[in-house]
């Protein structure tokens, strides 16, 4: 076979490869229909949209400071990024196999052949020696006839863009686990705020109570009542302390710092800023920016670009090499023409005649698994709208919660006010100022415990929908 000949077998195949390929092309599942989720306040979402940095919405600096400080330091972060580019460095090896591959090398060698083979004795039992010197080119390219090298570019080119989406869950997780920790934290900064409050209090009650037993207005049983409330408004304060020591130490780690570094100075005030407005009628078409469900539809559609690389195995591979070089057993004669050596070829066609179904049996496995990544994706779509509902339901069963629980608060109040100014007038007992002082103190944690769950609720819608409402 000639040169000619050569260059239209190839030109042939090359024409062939453009015009067919194996598998099917990938059509991605249908998507959730444009539609309002259930719990979600009525009316258009209009122009409403969170920012790539969602949490800034808050308002709050520190906890802005939290999230950068993680997305620089943190070794989950890190781990997520080596992750992408692992992935990505697997798509630059599968798309290497569409280009053809180039070798140089060079050599030098001394040889000796015997006297007394057949070869030594039809040359009159003279041995060759000497040394050979040599530079070469050589080239290998498979072409790809029915595309099952394109399919397997298209699988790695959707496992890197799943690990990017992973990745960017990776993101959304931490920050919402930051943000979650935090007003929980913050939160325990609103119930100290009230038990200092309540212990300053419970503190000059009973300095009114010993005042009255000293003057005879009151019995010893009063006196021992109103240190156990102090005590008790004590211990509670310990124990809030320590809950949020426990905070402080996970928000530290989330972060990717040592626990010991972690010091975040308590808020003095006994509530919480207002959580950002949700906008209504959001779609459920959003979801499809959820990372976890990005990632699953580049999963699906790296299995389907594989059953086209199993049905490739089906079919007949043509391979080209090639070789261009100098020889010479002298190396001042290496680049003189007469040293020149070169071949084409061979233009090789393999075709699978008889494996024992091991094809067959491949291609199976790979529908299996495409099917099973369809079912994967379905759930994890119906998962991805029940946390949403879930979460936007938490919003304003905790909003409802929240103003009911007001009035609790006020009553609360106005129920030891009353206690109070009727025991130091003598006519009521210190049993009903207890009873008040407990009332009061637990309506004020209540309050404040669900503002900090409406807060968490709210970074929940924001997990949700894989980062805001856009």
């Amino acid at each position: 076979m000639n040169i000619k000949m050569i260059a239209v077998a190839v030109g042939a195949a090359a024409l062939l490869a453009g015009c067919a390929s194996v598998g099917s092309d990938f059509k991605a599942p249908a998507d959730v229909k444009e539609q309002a989720f259930r719990h979600a306040a009525p009316g258009t979402a209009g122009e409403a949209q969170l920012p790539a940095q969602w949490w800034t919405v808050f308002g709050d600096e520190t906890l802005n400071r939290l999230e950068h400080q993680a997305l620089r330091d943190s070794p989950t972060v890190k781990a997520a990024a080596q992750r992408l580019f692992q992935a990505e460095a697997q798509l630059g090896l599968a798309r290497a196999s569409q280009l053809p591959s180039v070798t140089v090398s060079t050599g030098v060698s001394n040889s000796r052949t015997s006297a007394n083979t057949s070869q030594g004795i039809a040359l009159g039992h003279r041995s060759i020696d000497g040394n050979n010197y040599s530079v070469a080119a050589g080239f290998s390219y498979e072409l790809d006839l029915f595309g099952r090298v394109r399919r397997v570019v298209e699988a790695a080119d959707a496992q890197a863009l799943a690990a990017r989406h992973d990745r960017d869950g990776v993101l959304l997780l931490l920050s919402s686990q930051i943000a979650t920790t935090y007003w929980q934290l913050r939160g325990m900064d609103a119930e100290m705020a009230i038990l200092r409050g309540a212990l300053a209090t419970r503190k000059e009650t009973e300095e009114l109570v010993n005042a009255r037993f000293n003057a005879g207005l009151s019995n010893e049983l009063d006196t021992s009542r109103a240190r156990i409330e102090r005590a008790n408004a004590e211990a509670d304060l310990e124990e809030v302390q320590r809950q949020r020591t426990t905070l402080e130490h996970a928000l530290a780690v989330l972060v990717g710092a040592s626990p010991s570094s972690m010091q975040l100075p308590a808020a003095a005030t006994s509530t919480l800023p207002a959580p950002p407005s949700i906008p209504a009628g959001l779609p459920a078409s959003l979801l499809s920016h959820r990372p976890d469900l990005a990632a699953s539809v580049a999963s699906l559609r790296a299995a389907n670009a594989n059953v086209g690389v199993a049905e490739g195995a089906f079919y007949p591979s043509l391979s080209l090499t090639g070789n261009f070089g100098y020889a010479s057993e002298s190396l001042g004669d290496i680049g003189k023409g007469g040293s020149r050596v070169f071949s084409i070829g061979p233009l090789a066609l393999s075709l699978p005649l008889f494996d024992g179904g091991r094809n067959q049996s491949n291609l199976t496995a790979a529908k299996a698994r495409y099917e099973e990544a369809l079912a994967n994706h379905e759930g994890r779509l119906l998962t991805a709208l029940r946390e949403v509902e879930d979460a936007l339901s938490d919003v304003a069963r905790r909003t409802q919660q929240g103003k009911v629980q007001g009035g609790s608060r006020e009553a609360a109040s106005r129920a030891y006010d009353v206690a109070r100014a009727r025991y130091e007038r003598g006519i009521s007992s210190y049993l009903d100022v207890t009873d008040a002082q407990r009332s009061a103190l637990a309506a004020d944690r209540a309050a404040v415990q669900i503002e900090t769950q409406r807060m968490l609720a709210t970074v929940g819608v924001v997990r949700a929908l894989g980062g805001g409402w856009q």
